[in-house]
């Protein structure tokens, strides 16, 4: 079967936080990269009144079957009361990045030395 990968996009109102969702997700292998872009301009409805705010998108890239634990990582971690959580498919993609993005969002082995001092 062949694997199929997503973009996830969150938004926050605070460039730390999206850092600390970005850091966090790659830490823990939910994503192979989250990539911040912001400040952006927001217009939304929220509790019955139209808000502008000033936000961060963070874009994580990862596979379908991380999806689950990366929403669950992101709802957690974020400070809004509904959270933007939304995956895109990827519909085509380098081969070598794609597997690229595989191979760092495998879950980590417990047995092996995270510190391998190999540099790589």
């Amino acid at each position: 079967m062949a694997r199929s990968y997503v973009q996830v996009t969150t938004t926050t109102d605070a460039r730390s936080e999206a850092a600390e969702l970005a850091k966090s997700a790659v830490a823990e292998r939910l994503a192979a990269c989250a990539q911040l872009v912001g400040p952006i301009a927001s217009t939304y409805w929220w509790e019955g009144e139209i808000e502008s705010a000033e936000e961060w998108i963070v874009v994580f890239k990862t596979t379908a079957d991380r999806f689950d634990e990366l929403a669950s990582l992101i709802t957690e971690g974020h400070s809004y009361d509904t959270p933007e959580i939304i995956a895109t498919s990827v519909v085509a993609g380098s081969m070598d990045y794609l597997a690229w993005v595989a191979e760092q969002t495998e879950p980590a082995d417990p047995d092996e030395d995270a510190d391998s001092g190999t540099g790589a």
